[in-house]
């Protein structure tokens, strides 16, 4: 329905604004980032259907926030490149703000520039606060919207990101970057609802797609996965800021493919943790190349490696079921369940699971901890509960 409607806002009665006509020069070098903005806002305010258009070439652009609300619906189509500026002492590269009915497409190329600053990425996974390189783009507070057939590559931190948002389609959208890049996640997705991630090519430094806190019916559907950390939901539940609860509630996962991806179906929370409640997952029709960890869940999750062992999350993880898992584990576990002896996972399935050990001795198997639920079907490695 929302692609449909998509389609329906962007008739032949549009008019359209060239940022050229703005003065905005293809050299690769000159600023744009005010000839650009001049664009937005006439399209922004335009009664009617717009089209601001960016046409072939190569656009230097500094930090830019497009701030709606607009009169109308907004299409921004990038056919030529955009390349970023050094700048890292802002959240965003470039951001979509209070926008309703917008639609970023065209086939150019978003270019974060991420080698000339990677080495200056304080973010090390030592648990303490730390300030992150700037996103490439960002849709915070969007609604009906869509991000279609764009080429994203080598992020300072995260590619794309969707904050406090409802009913958007990302589809189409290839992401690349080196294994090595730091924090280079895919797509990133919080507070938002009814989202749609579909038909995307991922290769990053970090997670494919990640499902961060506050979250509600995500769709993630024919995404291929790799190099990078798989599909992940969280980390949740680190007791930071002004959060006194998570949740994440209703993630479907179909149809995707993992290759050489160091993680594959993940779901992790810190312990000890605020309370929260992560529930109504699917997993189905996944294939796994060489993946490590294809299915894990992970509730003492702690990348600095110092936490107390002893200490239990607060967050119950249930109803989750993974149908139809099959290929390849490059690790000898390649179903991977510890949860919390404080609140246990509840209401697991397991149905018809496949994944065989991808190494030289030995055959892949199951580890589980204060879980409950059922297996079905095909059990390799034999279900654990």
């Amino acid at each position: 329905m929302l692609i449909s409607s998509c389609s329906a806002q962007k008739g032949s009665n549009a008019k359209f604004f060239d940022v050229t006509t703005y003065g905005a020069v293809a050299n690769g070098k000159d600023d744009n980032s005010k000839q650009f903005l001049r664009a937005w806002g006439d399209a922004c305010q335009w009664n009617g259907n717009s089209v601001m258009i960016i046409p072939k070439g190569i656009y230097q652009l500094n930090p830019v926030e497009f701030i709606g609300p607009c009169k109308g619906s907004v299409v921004v189509r990038i056919v030529g490149d955009l390349k970023a500026s050094t700048d890292i002492s802002v959240q965003y590269w470039i951001s979509f703000k209070d926008v309703d009915w917008l639609f970023v497409e065209g086939g150019g190329t978003v270019d974060g520039q991420g080698a000339a600053v990677w080495s200056k990425d304080n973010c090390v996974h030592n648990g303490r606060v730390c300030h992150p390189l700037p996103i490439s783009m960002g849709f915070n507070f969007v609604k009906n919207s869509k991000i279609a057939n764009l080429n994203m590559i080598n992020s300072k931190s995260v590619h794309l990101k969707v904050f406090g948002s409802q009913q958007v389609v990302i589809s189409g959208v290839q992401i690349t970057a080196p294994e090595n890049s730091p924090n280079t996640d895919g797509i990133s997705i919080a507070e938002s609802q009814d989202i749609k991630v579909q038909d995307c090519n991922i290769a990053c430094g970090d997670d494919c797609v990640s499902m961060l806190n506050g979250n509600q019916n995500v769709d993630i559907f024919n995404v291929a996965c790799g190099p990078g950390h798989g599909i992940s939901v969280g980390s949740l539940g680190q007791s930071v800021g002004n959060v006194k609860s998570v949740g994440v509630t209703g993630l479907h996962v179909k149809n995707c493919t993992f290759r050489g991806t160091e993680n594959g179906l993940r779901i992790k929370t810190w312990a000890p943790s605020v309370p929260g409640l992560v529930r109504d997952f699917l997993y189905e029709d996944i294939h796994m190349e060489n993946a490590d960890n294809p299915i894990m869940i992970d509730q003492h999750y702690c990348p600095s490696h110092n936490c107390n062992n002893q200490a239990q999350s607060s967050i119950q993880i249930k109803n989750v079921s993974f149908v139809n898992i099959w290929g390849q584990s490059s690790t000898p576990v390649a179903v991977n369940i510890q949860c919390s002896s404080k609140v246990p996972c509840s209401e697991f399935k397991l149905q018809n699971i496949n994944l065989a050990y991808n190494g030289r001795q030995g055959i892949a198997k199951s580890e589980c901890l204060n879980v409950h639920g059922q297996s079905f079907g095909q059990e390799q490695p034999p279900g654990c509960f």
